[in-house]
């Protein structure tokens, strides 16, 4: 017959093992809880796109009616027709999306019926200018003010859309929570009966049978608690995965929607003064296309640190490029900061993309300066550098072998370890607000990695901080690449006769390549497929280059060019994308012989790179 204690051990076990499975049930629980949250917060997302759809629609229409009254063009109806014909579809759509909100069902019947109204307006302005009628003030006057209503009641739905977003992300981030503490409290309900257990089976040490028994028990209660703890750390790590990816989306969205907000306003006032004011007009545009350019920036950045871009690597002698960065910063930089160079005899060649390591230094150097507001000295310094075994077990992706080793080092403020440790993080500052991107490192690490490199940071507050940056040594050829580029004051233009076929499948943006390139002097030719492309090859009796996308649909421009070439060898061509995928780089490296032009391009960049090509000098590198 059980004893006592056993019978109180048996119901404590019991006990234990309810409140562990309630646990168990209650994160499953609290899980779905999560998924639904967050699909509310991607619906909240959806209403929030539709509603700038409609928007862009309406906008649409009223631009493209405004340029046919301005200018009777009737390339201005394109837009305008397009518009009008899918707003229904549109209205739909947003009907369909905010079918569980009763208040917004009410303002999104306002906004068809102020559309449906506007749009008859714009219908009646169309046909009087086609009838030759002039068209009322006050006609026009009544329209914006249809225009305004329909801007103000969409905004006071995207307002309660983003109100319910930050409740519905508040309410995914408490189940998150929610989630973690049951996790925990699993976690220490495991624990404490398995101390239980092993208690209970010490008691049980005169019995044989009952010491069996208890080891067996006691070995499935730590298998579970192992299975326990396994699933706590798995979702510790998607929790910290979320973590990162919410401060990258965040930054982005952050800097992306600053920069937008220049270039939509600036366009927005430009065409307000296009007419009345030409040279504040030429003001505006000149913020948008500035905008547009940081904008680019900042993607190059985030294909830097996703270890994405393509690099275009030449043999080079490090000491040549940090001697002209440094003569650069001696005149920039300040006269409150000296600049030194130590620069190392005998220095090994590296085989790197010599424009990324310009910008690596630079970002350096003016982190430096940031760390040292009342002055100070920044050292330039490099030398041959061998990481062996030992450090490489110790680094994570550090391959051994010999590095030419660049550093920069400061005698600023310095960092506390915890700050270092996030320094290469994307979006992570510790400057003031308008101050730093946080993109700066994250970009110097990225394209180190990508190149084979390595970086490490030594920082002590209050004395500075040293930025070490490895490349790897370059064992190939002797003759040293020219990376020295000339920057003409004029984009070079076209000589005579010289055709070149541009193929794009965006037709917008093939418009502006063949606007561009006509605007520069070479006769165009354009396809939107590779199919149609290969056959204005075949008809057409000289091409001087053939200027591709590389992402097309069925055939890309790689394949393309390939094909190409076998019936015309000497074909040249110029690769241009927005992402390079796998087509024309390999292992983070442009191909040899290829000629690239990342989108998006100013036009005297194609100017420049479109002239090289054609003369025979522009393969493997990027403009």
């Amino acid at each position: 017959m059980p004893s006592p204690r056993a019978d109180r051990a048996l119901q404590a076990l019991l006990i234990g093992f309810a409140v562990l499975a309630l646990a168990v049930v209650s994160s499953i629980w609290l899980a779905q809880r999560q998924q639904t949250a967050f699909g509310w917060v991607k619906h909240t997302l959806e209403v929030q796109n539709q509603l700038a759809t409609v928007l862009s629609h309406m906008q649409d229409a009223e631009t493209g009616q405004r340029g046919y009254l301005l200018t009777g063009r009737r390339e201005f109806l394109k837009p305008y027709n397009a518009a009008v014909s899918g707003m229904d579809r549109e209205l739909d759509r947003l009907d369909a999306s905010i079918a569980d909100n009763p208040s917004q069902r009410a303002r999104a019947q306002k906004v068809r019926r102020l559309i449906h109204e506007r749009i008859a307006r714009l219908q009646h302005n169309v046909a009087a200018k086609q009838r030759g009628e002039p068209i009322e003030v006050a006609v026009l006057v009544q329209g914006g003010r249809l225009m305004d209503d329909i801007r103000t009641t969409l905004a006071g739905m995207n307002a309660e859309e983003q109100d319910l977003l930050v409740r519905r992300t508040e309410a995914a981030k408490l189940q998150g929570l929610l989630i973690t503490g049951t996790l925990i409290a699993s976690a220490l309900a495991t624990l404490l009966l398995g101390a239980f257990v092993v208690r209970d089976g010490r008691r049980r040490v005169d019995a044989a049978m009952a010491a069996r028994d208890a080891l067996a028990y006691s070995n499935e209660q730590l298998k579970t608690e192992a299975a326990n703890r396994e699933a706590a750390e798995t979702q510790v790590r998607q929790l910290q995965k979320m973590e990162a990816v919410g401060q990258l989306t965040g930054g982005i969205a952050h800097d992306f929607n600053n920069m937008l907000a220049v270039v939509l306003g600036s366009l927005d006032m430009a065409k307000r003064r296009l007419l009345s004011d030409p040279p504040r007009a030429a003001t505006y545009i000149e913020n948008a296309v500035e905008g547009a350019q940081r904008a680019t920036q900042l993607t190059g950045r985030l294909l830097a640190f996703s270890r994405q871009q393509a690099l275009a690597p030449l043999a080079m002698d490090v000491n040549k490029l940090v001697g002209g960065v440094s003569e650069m910063l001696r005149r920039t930089i300040g006269e409150d900061l000296r600049v030194e160079t130590v620069l190392a005899g005998g220095l090994w060649r590296s085989f790197v993309d010599p424009g990324q390591v310009e910008n690596a230094i630079l970002n350096l150097c003016v982190n430096g300066r940031d760390a040292m507001p009342d002055g100070g000295r920044l050292t330039i310094e490099t030398s041959n550098a061998h990481l062996d075994d030992a450090y490489a077990s110790a680094h994570a992706e550090v391959i051994p072998g010999q590095y030419v080793m660049v550093s920069v080092t400061d005698t600023g403020v310095g960092m506390l370890q915890d700050v270092a440790d996030r320094a290469f993080d994307p979006f992570y500052t510790t400057k003031g607000v308008g101050k730093g991107t946080g993109l700066g490192l994250s970009q110097v690490h990225g394209f180190v990695k990508q190149s084979g490199g390595h970086v490490k940071i030594y920082s002590e507050p209050g004395v500075g901080t040293t930025v070490k940056v490895y490349l790897p040594r370059h064992t190939g050829a002797d003759e040293i690449s020219d990376i020295e580029t000339a920057s003409p004051h004029e984009a070079p233009r076209a000589q005579y006769g010289e055709v070149v076929l541009v193929v794009e499948d965006d037709e917008r943006v093939r418009h502006l390549s063949v606007d561009a390139l006509r605007e520069l002097g070479y006769t165009v030719v354009q396809a939107s497929d590779a199919n149609q492309a290969l056959a204005v090859l075949t008809i057409q009796p000289k091409v001087d280059l053939l200027f591709t996308d590389i992402v097309m649909p069925d055939m890309n421009g790689r394949r393309l060019a390939d094909k190409a070439r076998e019936t015309w060898p000497d074909l040249k061509v110029l690769y241009t994308t927005g992402y390079t995928r796998n087509a024309i780089v390999h292992n983070g490296m442009l191909d040899a012989n290829v000629a690239f032009l990342p989108k998006p391009f100013t036009i005297e960049q194609l100017a420049v790179k479109v002239r090289q090509v054609i003369d025979g000098l522009g393969a493997n590198r990027p403009a």
